[in-house]
């Protein structure tokens, strides 16, 4: 199974394939020097299968490697940065709390 990422910037969205076929996609937007998620869905076909953490993981490392600060107004990506504390530095410490990341 090949996962593959990519940043539709024109689109405001990050589209994950499985094996060349559409899998999902996560949007956002883009506020001067942050990055706000605020959708992610999977196809159910490919739940369980990594393809949404792949897709979170992604579009994390490219806000880092971007320095943009991250506003995960997406449930799924806020729970993606519970389980992963390594991303938790990309929101910004005043919000945090906010996104239930003490």
């Amino acid at each position: 199974m090949q996962i593959e990422v990519q940043d539709r910037s024109g689109s405001g969205r990050y589209d994950v394939t499985v094996d060349g076929e559409p899998a999902g996609l996560l949007t956002y937007r883009l506020e001067a020097s942050r990055i706000a998620f605020t959708h992610a869905e999977v196809r159910p076909e490919f739940g369980g299968k990594g393809v949404g953490s792949a897709l979170a993981a992604y579009a994390l490392d490219d806000a880092r490697a971007r320095a943009l600060d991250v506003l995960p107004d997406c449930p799924f990506l806020s729970a993606y940065i519970q389980k992963h504390p390594e991303y938790v530095d990309l929101v910004p410490s005043e919000l945090r709390a906010r996104y239930g990341l003490g």
